[in-house]
Order: C-alpha cells, then structure tokens, then sequence
C-alpha cells in the first residue's frame, strides 16, 4: 500500500524540481520532503532518485511512479469532489409502487427525467408487501404502498387517496351478493386487499363469509390485462381508479357505483432513520406534487 502523503510529496518534488520549492508548497521543511522519499523508497524498496548534490535525476522506477502517481492523486481528488457532492438532478433512483398509481406517476416522473437527463429511474410496479420487502432489503430508496406498513424499521406519510371500485362485465345488472357469487371474482396481486375495502363496507354477507367465500375465476399480475377476462364476462374485481380509467377497452366493462364509496390512501414509505440524497427529495416532491391532483383527473 503506497501512503498518499509520501506519493504527492514525490510527485511535487518531481514537478518543482527543487527539495527547498516543494517544502515551501507544501509547507514542510526540507529535511520532511526527504524522509518522506526515503520512506516511500523504502515502502516499495527501489530507488526513485539519484541524487547530485542540490539536484536529482528520475530512476526509470521514479518515472513511472510518477506518471502513475499523478493518475492515482487525481482519481482520489476526484473521489473526494463526487463523494462530497449531493446533486438534487442526478443520480439514480430506484422505486416501487402498485401498478395503479404507477399507471399516472411513470409518465409524470419521465417528464421530470427529461427535464433533468442525469436522473436515472428504475420504476417497478408491485404489490404492497412485496414494495415493503424491497424496502427493508434495501433494493430500493422509495415505494408508494396502499396499505400503512406495519414493519418497525419503516418511515411513512400519507400523501394521497385513490378511490376503489367495482368493475363487472357490461350490461350485467345492479350487483347484488348472489350476483357476485355467480360471477365470481378475477384476482390480482392486491386483489384480496381491495376486495376486502370495499365490499366489506357495502355487503353484509361479504362480512360474514370473508374473501374466500367468493369463487375465483382467474388471475393476472399485470396490471393493464386484469380487465381483460372481465371485460369478456369472465369475472368482476376491485380496482383502483385509475387503472380503471387506463384500461384501453373500457366500453366494455361496466363501473359500479356503490352505496359506500371507499378511499384507498397512499402511502409514500422509506427506510427509518437513513437520510436520503438530494435526488431522493426531488423524486418525492414531484410524486407528492402528483398524488395533490385528483388520480382520475
């Protein structure tokens, strides 16, 4: 291992020319500049020097440590500037987030990345304790969750709402439970958490028989295919808004207004206690300043 110190007291020394200008650059004395290339000689046990006197020549050792000196010396001050640096428009971020908000933030944030083309996004979308497992495995700096985590180790804050709904087939009538059972639902990976919301709030025999009394019918975990079986009359499902409005064959489906509307509050979580770098604030301002409009707007 080469001391740094020694390395750029020889270094200045080679570019001075002069032991007596390099104690004063460097604010030595003289007899400091030379014990400190005796010590790096003897560090690496070869001679850099030849010396005449008041002058010196470069051993064929002395001038490649030198040029490959100066390359190391600044690589370390290099170093020292991007460690100490913070910028709030570069740098990667890594996020999470259900697939319905995900649905208006991603096209949001790229505009925000275009706008700062040093950012880097990796965006995924995921079901809530999966964003929560991330988290705390640290693969991710963010995540926006549905649902208030209830790990010890996780920092969060509400910072919107996104309405639930009930999506069936179309033409289908009013539902009622019987209808439902028929029909039968088409899951997701939030599926029995949005599920549970809603129609727990407006049907009692949802109450009594729990999710698992409803017969399912099907599953996808892509968040812009899960109308797909129902708008084939496969099944109905709960989702969120927006990904309701998203869906690109919505005449085909039938949105179902019920009695008791329900709120799904969003939740912009972190790890607990770590401080977080400036692009990290920038991405969270820009998704806070999203989730203040209305999600169907």
């Amino acid at each position: 291992m080469i001391n740094p110190v020694w390395l750029r007291t020889f270094c200045t020394l080679v570019e001075t020319g002069h032991f007596t200008r390099t104690a004063d650059k460097l604010f030595m004395t003289q007899s400091g500049v030379s014990q400190h290339i005796r010590k790096l000689e003897n560090s690496l046990s070869v001679t850099l020097l030849v010396r005449d006197k008041k002058r010196f020549t470069l051993t064929d050792s002395g001038r490649t440590l030198y040029t490959r000196g100066c390359d190391i010396l600044q690589s370390m001050t290099n170093l020292a500037t991007e460690v100490g640096e913070d910028p709030a428009d570069a740098g990667e971020v890594r996020l999470m987030s259900p697939g319905s908000v995900g649905l208006k933030l991603y096209p949001r944030l790229l505009d925000l990345q275009q706008a700062h083309p040093l950012l880097a996004l990796d965006y995924r979308f995921a079901p809530n304790p999966d964003i929560e497992r991330a988290l705390l495995d640290d693969r991710i700096d963010i995540g926006l969750t549905t649902r208030k985590p209830n790990e010890p180790g996780l920092h969060w804050e509400a910072v919107g709402e996104e309405s639930l709904l009930l999506v069936m087939p179309k033409n289908l009538p009013h539902p009622d439970w019987a209808a439902l059972q028929t029909l039968g639902f088409i899951d997701h990976p939030d599926g029995q958490h949005h599920a549970e919301i809603l129609l727990d709030a407006n049907f009692e025999e949802f109450s009594q028989h729990s999710f698992n009394s409803l017969p399912r019918r099907g599953f996808s975990n892509q968040i812009g295919l899960i109308l797909e079986p129902v708008s084939r009359g496969l099944g109905f499902t709960v989702l969120p808004r927006h990904a309701v409005e998203a869906y690109p064959a919505r005449s085909l489906v039938c949105v179902h207004e019920l009695a008791f509307p329900v709120m799904e509050t969003l939740y912009l979580v972190s790890l607990f206690g770590r401080e977080q770098p400036a692009r990290i604030h920038t991405i969270a301002t820009e998704i806070k300043k999203q989730l203040g409009t209305p999600l169907e707007a």
